[in-house]
């Protein structure tokens, strides 16, 4: 080959990009300007939800259950407004946050399309409490000896997982502490959907609980939030 031709064999294999010019994919984006699920969930909230969504001290929101039952508004304004009086925070910017309405609606459109899917469901409790039902915690009492005594103890102080010596230590639930940091809406998400990233089952799983148990119901649900949220104050029992 002779040295005249190795100029123009450099630029074709450099290709069509001038010396300097970079590509559109590494262009600086500004951060109001970043629509992208993927990069948006990294940034603002694998932090408390888990790097997947998973396994993170806030409830999980890679879960098929948690997003079919869950009104896609709903989605949209927690992420929008946060939940007073929770850590969970405002994101957009008219109510105190840092992310635009764009990105806000594109947080709450991505959830179920990267994560969600069809379950079956047997008679799923509905998301939110029906209106003008009342919980009973002496119902709730019953129904959580039945239910989730095997793992969380007697009286929701923990223990160890499926009651097996050895098992895995399930942490208390009774602790006030704890309480005041979590809605009543909280505990009926978990209570129905569970938090399968920790073994923890849903409404309607027998594993891992006693032979007399049975799917809960909307009431069993609603009577069970009510036993939870009585043991915010001093008294447990």
């Amino acid at each position: 080959m002779s040295l005249r031709h190795v100029p123009l064999l450099a630029l074709l294999t450099v290709g069509c990009f001038r010396v300097g010019k970079p590509d559109e994919g590494s262009r600086f984006v500004p951060p109001d300007q970043v629509t992208e699920f993927a990069i948006l969930f990294r940034r603002h909230c694998a932090g408390c939800h888990g790097t997947d969504g998973r396994l993170g001290p806030a409830p999980l929101l890679n879960d098929r259950l948690f997003l079919q039952i869950v009104p896609q508004e709903e989605l949209h304004r927690v992420i929008r407004s946060g939940r007073p009086g929770t850590p969970m925070p405002a994101f957009q910017q008219d109510q105190g946050g840092m992310l635009t309405a764009e990105q806000v609606a594109s947080l709450a459109r991505g959830l179920p399309e990267q994560w969600g899917g069809p379950v079956g469901l047997q008679g799923a409790p509905s998301y939110f409490p029906k209106p003008g039902v009342v919980g009973d915690r002496d119902r709730g009492g019953k129904i959580f000896a039945r239910a989730c005594a095997i793992c969380h103890g007697d009286h929701g102080q923990g223990g160890t997982w499926g009651g097996y010596e050895g098992g895995a230590l399930v942490g208390a639930i009774n602790d006030p502490a704890f309480l005041v940091l979590v809605s009543d809406q909280f505990l009926r998400r978990t209570i129905i959907v569970g938090r399968p990233d920790l073994d923890m089952p849903d409404y309607q799983d027998f594993y891992g609980r006693g032979d007399d148990f049975r799917p809960l119901s909307d009431q069993d649900v609603t009577d069970l939030v009510a036993l939870l949220a009585s043991w915010r104050a001093s008294d447990r029992n």
